[in-house]
């Protein structure tokens, strides 16, 4: 104790002191593990993998050309505007898929017995833009809007409907009985509803002038939130029960024409383009901040043959209509006229149609055969003018078209192939109006130049049978053949598919075979969008407003998670990826 106590003298202080050394080496203790951690995480941070993908926000900006005229789901083919809106705001029983078939929208199912009787059930829980219920009153309000012949000046959609017996089996439950069956009905239950609490006070011949159409109650994915002179804002319902939008709204914004449309996007108003107009391709295609998406239109460009004109009774002969098929280098008016938007047609069923017939008879560019034919049907230049004539008639004739400038510079291209083979087709164009009404209405034009558009069931009944050649109907060739007719009579009145699918592939061989017209190329459609929006994507089209299909998916605004939390839903696009433009030509 005495030596202790010499090496140290005891103070008061030593406790403290101790105290002191034992919290400092915590401390010390306490910033290393801290430093450890730190690693540790920065460590693990540095080696996990982080993706970006999709965020919700952004506002897409398309340009249009034009002005909306109704935002009615039941007067909204006036213009290419109405149906794209149309696409975002309505929704019906019903709607069609690329391949023409009918597909469950507000109806869960449906069965049919007999042929024409078509009962509906429909989904639980759907709900329009102001948070009501969508029933079956509604349905049955719509049908009877479309019964009244004071609404719609399309007399073919008001008899359809007026022949329908409607009926409510319960709040979900409609059936509609036709007086004989008729497979094609399917395509009118696409048709997009109204909604009974907002229109009921309207008189249905009132239905275009009334101001709701400009602040429209629509039960789709989108709903209107400002209309202006200029644009339209739509942003995603909160009432809609389906996929929910990425992107916070849609602006689209009217201008003059589409050739307004590609300067607008290089001056950085716009982000979409409605429609990328041949002329601007080449352009387009070199622009590395747009994405081109391409898709065959479910439409087809065709030249009528009158074989009811005693004019051109030459029309009535298969092998002048067969020549004059070979004789049009369909290629070259694709390539050179038609500025590459096209795929030749070999049929008026579309490719991706389920009926189509890949197997149908083909007409390639061969002036040979086409001549061959001629000489053989006794059509010869005697005169040496170039043109054939027989019996004193020569192969003469005035070839319509709109007088647009695509269809004019057609058939033109088509009256020079024409002269190659000592055919003389004068190009005639005339304001489409003037086309209808003066010439095809009355059947008073030896061929012209028309497209025809053919969405949803293949059924060609309306513009081939022989009775549709008079009293206003649009076989406008005046084709009458017995076997075709009586295909197209038995196929509308079947159910089965398959038995179906047999008589349209039939049909096809008859009319390749027949040629009574000379079809020339489905038209491509091409989109542009600026890279800034992802994920964009399209296929076949019944419509231009088809684009509006995968929308849901589509968005500007991304954030970063690690790799395995990335949802599944929506695949990510990597940020300012282009996208080559494509089309399907597969037959």
């Amino acid at each position: 104790m005495q030596e202790l106590n010499s090496s140290r003298p005891f103070t008061s202080d030593a406790p403290a002191a101790a105290i002191g050394r034992h919290l400092r080496w915590q401390v010390v203790l306490a910033l290393a593990g801290i430093l450890l951690l730190a690693t540790l995480l920065g460590f693990s941070t540095y080696n996990l993998a982080t993706v970006l993908v999709p965020d919700r926000g952004g506002v897409f900006r398309e340009g249009v050309a034009g002005n909306p005229r109704y935002l009615n789901p039941l007067l909204c083919d006036a213009t290419d505007i109405d149906l794209d809106l149309c696409r975002l705001l309505y929704r019906g029983l019903t709607t069609i898929d690329k391949h023409g078939r009918v597909v469950p929208d507000l109806a869960e199912s449906w069965s049919v017995e007999g042929g024409n009787v078509y009962t509906f059930r429909m989904k639980a829980n759907e709900f329009w833009h102001d948070g009501q219920p969508v029933t079956v009153d509604d349905v049955l309000f719509t049908i009877n809007i479309l019964k009244d012949p004071e609404v719609f000046s399309l007399p073919d959609l008001t008899s359809l409907w007026r022949a329908v017996e409607v009926e409510k089996v319960d709040d979900l439950t409609v059936r509609f009985r036709l007086a004989q069956p008729f497979t094609p009905f399917m395509d009118y239950t696409t048709i997009g509803l109204l909604p009974r609490h907002i229109w009921q006070g309207v008189p249905p011949a009132e239905l275009a002038t009334k101001p709701l159409n400009a602040t429209p109650i629509g039960n789709g994915m989108m709903r209107v939130v400002e209309t202006a002179a200029d644009h339209i804002r739509l942003e995603p319902s909160p009432f809609y029960r389906g996929e929910r939008p990425y992107l916070a709204a849609v602006d689209l914004r009217f201008y003059p024409d589409h050739s307004s449309l590609f300067t607008a996007f290089i001056n950085g108003e716009i982000d979409g383009i409605s429609q990328v107009l041949p002329q601007d391709l080449p352009i387009a295609s070199a622009r590395d901040d747009l994405s081109l998406f391409s898709a065959v239109q479910s439409e087809y460009l065709i030249v009528l043959f009158n074989m009811t004109n005693p004019d051109v009774p030459f029309f009535q002969e298969k092998a002048v209509r067969q020549a004059l098929n070979y004789g049009v280098n369909r290629e070259k008016l694709v390539n050179d006229v038609a500025g590459g938007q096209g795929i030749i047609a070999h049929s008026v069923v579309l490719p991706e149609n389920w009926a189509y017939n890949a197997e149908v008879m083909r007409y390639g560019y061969d002036p040979v055969r086409a001549n061959q034919l001629l000489d053989e049907a006794g059509w010869v230049d005697l005169d040496g003018d170039g043109v054939r004539e027989k019996d004193g008639k020569p192969l003469r004739f005035l070839l319509y078209s709109n007088d647009d400038p695509a269809r004019t510079a057609l058939i033109e291209q088509m009256a020079e192939d024409w002269r190659a083979i000592g055919v003389d087709a004068q190009p005639t164009p005339v304001t489409f109006a003037g086309l209808v009404a003066d010439f095809l209405n009355p059947r008073r034009f030896d061929a012209a130049l028309i497209g025809w558009e053919t969405t949803g069931d293949p059924d060609p009944y309306p513009l081939w049978h022989s009775t549709q050649a008079i009293g206003g109907g649009q076989n406008y060739s005046g084709w009458d053949n017995q076997e075709a007719d009586q295909i197209m009579e038995q196929a509308r009145a079947l159910t089965d598919e398959a038995e179906r699918r047999a008589l349209y592939v039939r049909f096809q061989e008859i009319f390749a075979e027949e040629a009574p017209s000379l079809l020339l190329y489905y038209p491509v459609y091409t989109y542009g969008v600026s890279t800034r929006v992802h994920n964009v994507q399209i296929g076949a089209l019944n419509q231009p407003s088809d684009r509006f299909a995968t929308f849901a998916n589509w968005y500007i605004l991304t954030r970063r998670v690690p790799a395995n939390q990335v949802p599944q839903a929506v695949p990510p696009t990597p940020p300012g990826s282009k996208a080559v433009p494509t089309v399907d030509t597969t037959p």
